[in-house]
């Protein structure tokens, strides 16, 4: 099992002022920040990040509401850090999350849920290189 996760603060969440929030979430849930970045994605960018879901009827969706505005991405460590990470954020559908997680109490609907987080490990060793160098990511080691 992996110690790293990417999460991403989402557009509606940064819009409405949560940023500070969930940060103190992550730092309170004991990870570990390797590295963080405010950013505002292109299209192109958020096509290619998403690009796993392209041939999913929400992908157009999901992409022009990725690039709609600034984001917070975040290179995350923890013990089982993507499965403790995805219990953290709650279900995607926030109505299904549970009380106390973040999308519970951050996320407005199933598309602006407030946050991302990495489903395996694989792919939160490609989501990380997607936004970071190894020369941005600080070792705990």
């Amino acid at each position: 099992m992996g110690n790293k996760t990417l999460a991403i603060i989402k557009p509606d969440a940064v819009k409405n002022g949560y940023t500070g929030k969930i940060y103190h979430r992550i730092i309170q849930s004991d990870y570990k920040i390797l590295s963080a970045k405010l950013l505002k994605m292109t299209k192109a960018q958020a096509e290619g990040f998403y690009s796993v879901h392209q041939k999913r009827p929400f992908y157009n969706e999901l992409t022009v509401f990725m690039s709609s505005g600034p984001c917070m991405v975040l290179a995350l460590e923890k013990e089982n850090a993507v499965n403790s990470w995805r219990e953290t954020i709650g279900a995607t559908n926030p109505a299904e999350a549970a009380d106390g997680t973040i999308r519970n109490d951050f996320a407005t609907n199933i598309q602006e849920n407030a946050v991302h987080g990495s489903d395996s490990d694989e792919n939160a060793q490609k989501e990380i290189a997607f936004f970071f160098s190894e020369s941005e990511l600080i070792s705990t080691q």
